[in-house]
């Protein structure tokens, strides 16, 4: 199976593929799992005193206190960021896989963490996928958001039913989580869920949706990703916090990405916009992403939004 990374789609007609710096990223991922994953990292830091390895962590998991294992569960997620873990313990997998299975009814934010850890093996075990997805009607909505996501990273198109029906819940995490997920997951080509999303009551899951159908070189997005690029309009919308100082800037760098990776605006209107941002934006990241997409949206783009200025 392949990670998320590795199943950037690649369109050989679009001037995308001569700056694959400018491919679609989801900087919109449901703050619930960011603020899970950063956010409270140094209060519990402490307690982890020394990094140990992965089957200490486990055991820790299994069979520590309650204040001690959730911090370990977090620990090994963190581990396996790094793909050579995974390598050095081949047994870690399977193991981590079980150790999941047995939190059910556990401390969610144990159940959390492992899930997340599960999404980041670059080597799931054949099961991995069933026992994730057995796992699509937890009660703790935190933890649905971290299988989800999970599930999402290791690409099995087998979930995109069960994914899918997911998106009528009540909590707009949960949607948006869907909509993340949908965009990474293999698709019949109709996108039904995303192309509703678009239309969701709230902001963010509109633009999840419309990034997500950027990725899959859907254009039908596009008057959501043109208001993304509205800071005025994204300010209201957006609030600060200690893992995003500048969310309306990340929304709109979101925004500018998918349009260089669908290689087309919504037309001169679009194009005279991103020149803007890339003139004038309080943001020298977004003015940065604004020129970059520019030039992968081609000479006609840059051409059209001077015309435009005139």
């Amino acid at each position: 199976m392949q990670k998320l990374g590795e199943r950037e789609p690649q369109r050989a007609d679009s001037k995308l593929a001569a700056a694959p710096s400018l491919a679609v990223q989801f900087f919109l991922i449901p703050l619930a799992v960011v603020a899970v994953v950063v956010s409270i990292y140094g209060g519990f830091r402490m307690m982890v005193a020394e990094e140990r390895s992965p089957e200490e962590y486990l055991n820790e998991i299994r069979s520590g206190g309650r204040d001690r294992r959730w911090p370990a569960a977090y620990e090994l997620s963190r581990l396996l960021g790094d793909p050579e873990i995974e390598a050095r313990f081949p047994g870690l997998a399977p193991a981590l896989v079980q150790t999941f299975v047995a939190s059910a009814g556990d401390d969610p934010r144990v159940r959390r963490y492992l899930a997340l850890a599960i999404g980041r093996l670059t080597s799931p075990p054949p099961d991995a996928v069933d026992r994730l997805a057995e796992a699509l009607d937890d009660p703790d909505t935190e933890t649905l958001i971290s299988v989800i996501w999970a599930l999402g990273s290791l690409g099995e198109e087998a979930v995109v039913p069960r994914v899918v029906d997911l998106y009528q819940s009540q909590d707009a995490g949960v949607r948006k989580m869907v909509v993340y997920a949908l965009g990474v997951l293999p698709d019949d080509g109709i996108h039904t869920t995303l192309r509703a999303a678009l239309d969701d009551p709230v902001a963010d899951v509109q633009w999840n949706a419309a990034v997500a159908l950027a990725r899959h070189g859907d254009e039908r997005g596009t008057r959501v990703l043109a208001r993304m690029l509205d800071r005025d309009y994204v300010s209201e919308r957006v609030t600060a916090s200690e893992t995003l100082i500048d969310p309306a800037s990340e929304v709109m760098v979101s925004g500018l990405r998918a349009f260089a990776a669908l290689g087309a605006g919504e037309g001169g209107q679009v194009w005279t916009r991103i020149q803007t941002l890339a003139d004038a934006d309080e943001s020298l990241r977004v003015r940065q992403v604004a020129l970059e997409t520019l030039e992968a949206l081609g000479t006609e783009a840059i051409s059209s939004s001077i015309a435009g200025r005139r």
